[in-house]
């Protein structure tokens, strides 16, 4: 849906398509998308749940522990199975979830699509003193999230 906000237009955007969005607008980052067939609650609780279930969806998460929350607000350390650690920063709300350091980018996304969920993940390393993202496995790291999630439906 599309309005106008003092002359200026706005656009109401669902979770996914803001990733897509904001993917966009990073060299070398990727979307990888999917239709899960379970209700999009259901889907967006996994996703949610930053210190359990999406550790076991980001396939190279050992875990990640919220250390602050202010609203959507929210600052995380993360831990990757290959013992490198990041101080994220970011947002999370139902269906959406974006953090970043200074060089690792997560994000994940669900909206409701007709009787199951659309689902989108991004992120990657980032090139250090570059805004953009290593591409290398990028894709087959989405392919294996949104298996991941599937299994745990």
């Amino acid at each position: 849906m599309t309005e106008t906000t003092g002359g200026w237009p706005a656009a109401d955007l669902d979770p996914v398509r803001r990733l897509r969005v904001l993917a966009a607008a990073i060299p070398g980052a990727q979307v990888t998308e999917g239709f899960v067939a379970a209700p999009c609650d259901r889907v967006r609780a996994l996703l949610g749940d930053l210190e359990g279930a999406f550790g076991r969806i980001t396939p190279d998460m050992r875990g990640l522990r919220v250390v602050r929350r202010d609203g959507v607000r929210v600052e995380a350390l993360a831990r990757s199975k290959y013992g490198m650690r990041a101080r994220l920063y970011g947002e999370q709300r139902p269906g959406w979830c974006w953090l970043q350091s200074r060089f690792l980018l997560i994000g994940a996304a669900a909206a409701p699509d007709g009787e199951g969920t659309r689902v989108a993940f991004t992120g990657g390393v980032r090139v250090p003193g570059r805004a953009a993202l290593v591409p290398l496995g990028v894709r087959r790291e989405g392919e294996r999230s949104l298996q991941r999630l599937k299994g745990l439906l």
